[in-house]
This record gives structure tokens, sequence and C-alpha cells, in this order.
């Protein structure tokens, strides 16, 4: 199984420096589907390894990418230093991050890539609470001993960092951004942490009605191998993006 494989990929790598390896995303909701979702995880290390390690970790997570039970949007992680799990730091630094959007960069030039990969990411904020709320632990402590609070207002401002040019992307990515705003709007509106497909039930509910169609839509195709309708205008995207926003505001 993939995620077996990681995470022995990870033990091997980081030995003695791993605290553990956390599950987010579709899969720790329940609603992942391997033929448009990815496997999300972040790596918790307790010290600092090296540039090797770094370039070792991420040429076994590219060779998997060819077998026949990799997902098709493959993975996304980042390795996160225990400290800053602990003690919440926002915008939270990591030492690694890779996905297959970096997997031709890394491919050109291995070391340049892992020995550079490294900075601060709002998006850990999200992906943090997302843990503490329906997380799973692949290996290593128990996620109440390594993840800290998050504050309400750094995860308000990691979800408005993923969807702030949803005008502008909604067009070329309508999937993605109609269900992260729907659970962007669920988390400001109740305070509930949910996925792509329970943001999609919640909007259908307590959104404005003139939009359900586009919601379900987007729900269904997120769900099944059915595409998104083509024969939606772009100017009604941009308007359920602008209206959605509008209800991260008020």
């Amino acid at each position: 199984m993939i995620i077996d494989d990681i995470v022995e990929l990870t033990r091997s790598v980081f030995g003695m420096k791993l605290t553990g390896v956390y599950l987010h995303g579709s899969a720790a909701f329940g609603c992942f589907n391997p033929r448009k979702s990815d496997i999300d995880f972040i790596v918790v290390v307790n010290s600092l390894f090296s540039a090797e390690d770094k370039t070792k970790y991420v040429k076994g997570l590219a060779a998997m990418e060819t077998r026949s039970d990799f997902p098709a949007k493959g993975i996304e992680m980042s390795v996160v230093h225990e400290m800053h799990c602990r003690k919440f730091v926002y915008p939270t630094p990591f030492e690694l991050h890779y996905s297959m959007v970096h997997r031709e960069r890394f491919l050109k030039d291995p070391n340049g890539f892992c020995r550079n990969m490294h900075g601060t990411d709002k998006d850990l904020a999200a992906h943090f609470s997302v843990i503490k709320a329906v997380g799973q632990t692949l290996y290593g402590k128990p996620i109440s001993d390594v993840f800290g609070k998050v504050k309400r207002e750094y995860f308000l401002d990691s979800i408005m960092y993923d969807v702030y040019d949803s005008v502008q992307g909604i067009s070329g990515e309508p999937i993605y951004f109609i269900l992260n705003l729907c659970r962007a709007a669920a988390f400001f509106r109740e305070n509930k942490v949910l996925s792509k497909s329970d943001g999609a039930e919640w909007a259908a509910e307590n959104l404005d009605k003139k939009y359900t169609h586009l919601v379900n839509a987007a729900a269904e195709s997120y769900r099944s191998d059915s595409p998104f309708p083509q024969n939606i205008p772009a100017e009604v995207l941009s308007e359920f993006a602008e209206y959605m926003l509008t209800q991260l505001k008020s």
C-alpha cells in the first residue's frame, strides 16, 4: 500500500529525528478519490537534518510516482520541526516541501531543489487545523502530544490566502475553488472544519440557492469521474466567487 511505503521511507531516512507522520486532507476526511485526490501528509521532526537526507527523501517519493497505485494528483507533503507544531508559529516555518508540481524542478537539479526548498507557509495553519480535527497518526507520537492550538485568526488568514484569487482562478479550476470557498464559508460562519465534500453539503443548505446548482455540480465532479459542466459561463463562476468572498468578510 502506498501510504505504508511512504511511512517506511520516512522512517528510513529520518530515523531517530522523526517525531511522526500525520495524514490530513481528503484521505483523513474519508472522501479520497484516487483519480482526483492527492495524499496529504505532514512529517514532523525533532531536530534538523542534512541536505543529503532531503535529497534522499524526495528521490524516494519521486520514485513512487511511477507506480500503478499512486494517486493521479500525487502527494503533497511538508517537513516541519516539532517546536513549530507544539507552540504554533504563523506563518509556519518548514524544512522541506514537495508535490508533483515541483517534480520537474527536482529532477533537473535534485540537490539544488532540496537545498533551497525551505521557508514559511501560511497553508500549514489550515493543514494543522485539519490534523487536529480529523487527522490520523500514521507513525509516531499522538496528534495531541505534537500539535498545539492554532488560533482562529491564523486559520482564517490561511484559508483566505488559499482563495483570495478565486475570482480570477475559478474559470480554470472551478471544482477546486468552488469547494474550497464553500468550506471556508462554513468555518467563517460556524467554526466547522469540513472536507470539500462536506463543505458543498453545508453550502447547499446555508447559502444563496441561486448557486446550489454550481455547488452540486462541483461536488458531483469531485466525488466521481464526471467532468465539471462546460456550459457554465465564466461570468457566472466569477459572480459566485465574488459572492462567496463577501461571505468571508461579513
